[in-house]
């Protein structure tokens, strides 16, 4: 029970910091925020959730947020998981989440497949 209550912590730890992180990125880099303008419109709140959870914890996605990591493409994916596990809090762990990444947008790509 106190793992996942410390992984749930964590999970919102992190949807914070990305509230918080996020537009920082991009006031400061014209590119990156394009690039979040136009992620952002593919997929919707609750699968972002989804896939930071994924990829930051242990949780769940199901094949229609698939469907939508994949419309929103790997750039995105990739840019959004990178942004997330260079932060100091998350850093030690980047490669096992950058692992998890790969895993999840591999995943997707075959439920979407099989569709």
């Amino acid at each position: 029970m106190t793992t996942s209550t410390s992984q749930l912590t964590t999970l919102f730890i992190v949807v914070a910091l990305v509230c918080a992180f996020v537009p920082a990125f991009s006031v400061e880099e014209g590119e990156a925020k394009t690039l979040w303008d136009t992620c952002l419109l593919k997929i919707t709140p609750k699968c972002a959730l989804d896939i930071i959870g994924v990829v930051f914890g242990n949780g769940t996605i199901t094949d229609v947020c698939c469907h939508d990591l994949v419309e929103e493409g790997k750039v995105c994916h990739d840019t959004l998981i990178k942004y997330i596990s260079d932060i100091p809090h998350l850093v030690a762990n980047e490669t096992q989440y950058l692992k998890k990444r790969d895993d999840l947008w591999t995943h997707c790509v075959s439920v979407t497949k099989t569709a």
